[in-house]
């Protein structure tokens, strides 16, 4: 089917969480949307991800959250642990659910519940404007083909061409760096169904089971000036790693170096600082943002994915509103109205994670430790104990 022949009433830039939860919520309420990836296939870039209660709402309310729950144990606490293996504190997440999933679980469960052809892959979008006679989006693909769309979604994650596209300024690149994999015990690995933390120096490594066999990891720690030449090659940068991890318990160096090299990767973390958000306008004509193209933030709240999952229920349903996306001469305004009550409920709800998680990834480096005592009191002032972001409710479908 050449899609570019068709015009459509609402069309998904990019076939992450997001844009399919996104895709998922809108047929949940009768709105039929196009999912345009540029990938070939289905793709869980980032291995993992950890689900708190907040982003278990929003499973729910899509209809997969039990489905998703018998992938993943329950998480039932933080366990932070020293280089030579004793436990500095343990912390229970109470009533909090939280869990870790991997991400190829999470996207198959998403689009196996969208009617077919609603994601039409390699659709490289490389430009996008408003149409002068209608006022309603146009994309541009890379091979040259238009595609005329009523509302257009922009889900396309850190690198968003939408979002450039209605003004918001690129993402800052933080000083932090991070790598993250799985790795596999066929005969169990035997950690406690904890998050598990360790530092030395500078260099934080984290541990979250996924199921008795399979483990996430992640490490961060301060980019140095050696990171610029660095090969991206899987086992280049495992052997790099594992080297910086020299103190660390054999037992945790061999997880690294057994680790899935599919899984991997090894990015710069970036992020919309907190008064970018702010001053932002998120809306042009009838074209919008979710996601990381909204709101990327650093992983230090591992919040990113389920603010996403927020966004798609709440974005579904302000546009539910319009159920029929007719053709009449008001469509426009009408559509205008209900994004921009999209806008109005999440900004606050994003400035307040994307200022934690900010101040939180403060102290991620070689801060002092007064500093470090003062970014915890500002963070616990204003923004509620440690596990209050996993708390929201973005409400029903």
């Amino acid at each position: 089917m050449n899609i570019s022949n068709i015009d459509y009433e609402i069309a998904i830039v990019g076939g992450g969480i997001c844009g399919l939860a996104t895709a998922l919520a809108l047929h949940r309420k009768g709105l039929r949307s196009v999912v345009l990836e540029r990938a070939e296939s289905l793709r869980a870039t980032g291995a993992a991800i950890g689900v708190w209660t907040n982003g278990w709402r929003a499973l729910d309310q899509l209809g997969v959250g039990p489905m998703l729950r018998q992938k993943a144990m329950l998480i039932r606490g933080f366990r932070e642990i020293s280089v030579d293996g004793k436990t500095i504190r343990v912390i229970p997440n109470g009533k909090e659910e939280h869990r870790c999933l991997r991400r190829s679980d999470l996207i198959e469960a998403l689009a196996v519940q969208l009617p077919p052809q609603t994601i039409h892959f390699g659709c490289r979008i490389v430009s996008v404007e408003i149409d002068q006679v209608t006022s309603f989006p146009v994309l541009h693909l890379h091979d040259g083909s238009v595609i005329r769309a009523k509302v257009v979604l922009g889900c396309d994650g850190v690198s968003s061409i939408v979002a450039e596209s209605i003004g918001l300024k690129p993402p800052r690149i933080s000083r932090i760096i991070g790598m993250r994999g799985l790795t596999t015990y066929p005969k169990g690995h035997g950690f406690s169904n904890e998050f598990i933390r360790m530092k030395e120096k500078c260099l934080l490594l984290g541990i979250v089971p996924i199921d008795d066999k399979l483990v996430y990891w992640f490490i961060s720690r301060p980019r140095l000036p050696k990171d610029s030449g660095v090969s991206r090659e899987p086992k280049v940068l495992i052997e790099a790693m594992v080297e910086e991890m020299k103190d660390f318990p054999a037992e945790i160096t061999e997880m690294v170096k057994n680790s899935d090299l599919d899984s991997l990767s090894y990015t710069q973390i970036r992020y919309r600082a907190p008064w970018d958000l702010l001053w932002a306008r998120f809306r042009i004509a009838t074209m919008t943002v979710a996601g990381d193209a909204m709101h990327v933030m650093g992983p230090f709240l591992g919040q990113g994915g389920s603010a996403g999952l927020e966004d798609a229920i709440v974005l579904a349903r302000c546009l539910a509103k319009e159920i029929c996306l007719s053709n009449d001469r008001n469509l426009r305004n009408r559509v205008e109205i209900r994004l921009d009550m999209y806008i109005k409920e999440r900004k606050m709800r994003i400035l307040m994670l994307s200022a934690t998680t900010y101040l939180v990834g403060l102290m991620r480096g070689d801060s002092s430790t007064a500093k470090m005592v003062l970014i915890l009191a500002i963070v616990r002032i204003f923004f509620g104990n440690r596990l209050s972001h996993a708390q929201y409710d973005c409400g029903r479908l």
